[in-house]
């Protein structure tokens, strides 16, 4: 049985990982937009929390033993934690902070490039700009990681 299991629930966490892909899918061959996407989407987060859930309760994850348990145990405290969190938290509000200067730069460039060729240098600049903070929080989070 419990081999079954442990077939079972990481393929259940692919397929969930894989759902929100299959109304986006649909919407690029027909035509139409996915509306159901969102569904898919909380419906795959829910149950990704639930498997993560159910994978330490069944017994699929091994514990160290003996002297690995103390040496584990001795290097987490709060303050890992939160070090952890703080660099996670750095990098991905860089990049979402990136991703809306890009949207915005990057049209505009686009414009401006089409009106006038000469302007393909300048423009170019403000897009860069816009990922160089993306690079700052992944530089900054690796600060943070090697000083935990």
């Amino acid at each position: 049985m419990s081999t079954i299991l442990t077939l079972l629930v990481p393929a259940a966490a692919v397929i969930m990982l894989a759902l929100p892909a299959v109304p986006a899918y649909r919407g690029i061959v027909t035509g139409k937009k996915a509306r159901r996407s969102i569904i898919c989407n909380l419906v795959a987060f829910f149950g990704l929390c639930a498997v993560m859930t159910i994978l330490p309760l069944g017994d699929f994850v091994t514990y160290a033993a003996g002297e690995e348990v103390a040496t584990a145990v001795q290097g987490l405290t709060t303050g890992t934690g939160l070090g952890y969190l703080g660099a996670a938290l750095v990098t991905g509000l860089s990049t979402v902070g990136a991703g809306i200067a890009v949207a915005s730069a990057a049209p505009a460039a686009i414009g401006a490039t089409s009106e006038d060729p000469k302007a393909f240098g300048k423009a170019l600049i403000f897009v860069v700009l816009g990922e160089g903070i993306a690079l700052y929080g992944m530089l900054v989070s690796i600060l943070i990681i090697n000083a935990l």
